[in-house]
């Protein structure tokens, strides 16, 4: 187990340049995002065991936001509901390989 000093210098910084769109820059100005923070998070997002980066559709991403600013404890409320939507897409896919292989053995 690393002790307070180890983990104090795990999170200095380290000045890196870094180069994005300008489209992306100016909407992250607009919405006061702080790019460097927000990089940041991102890669902590993506280091992390227990999160999810999805790519979705617009619409549902309109519809994940209005249920979750409703949801009392966010994504964690929606994480049973995730993972019997991850059940029926694997018991969809098994019926489908068991189909492909009963079709090859014909």
């Amino acid at each position: 187990m690393a002790n307070a000093k180890e983990k104090e210098k795990d999170k200095e910084l380290k000045s890196v340049c870094l180069m994005i769109r300008k489209d992306q820059y100016d909407a992250l100005q607009d919405m006061k995002v702080n790019v460097s923070g927000f990089v940041r998070d991102m890669i902590d997002d993506r280091l992390s065991e227990s999160n999810i980066i999805l790519n979705v559709t617009h619409e549902t991403r309109e519809l994940y936001d209005k249920i979750i600013s409703i949801s009392p404890r966010g994504d964690e409320d929606m994480e049973p509901y995730l993972r019997e939507a991850l059940k029926n897409m694997l018991d969809k896919y098994i019926k489908e390989m068991q189909q492909l292989h009963k079709d090859i053995g014909k």
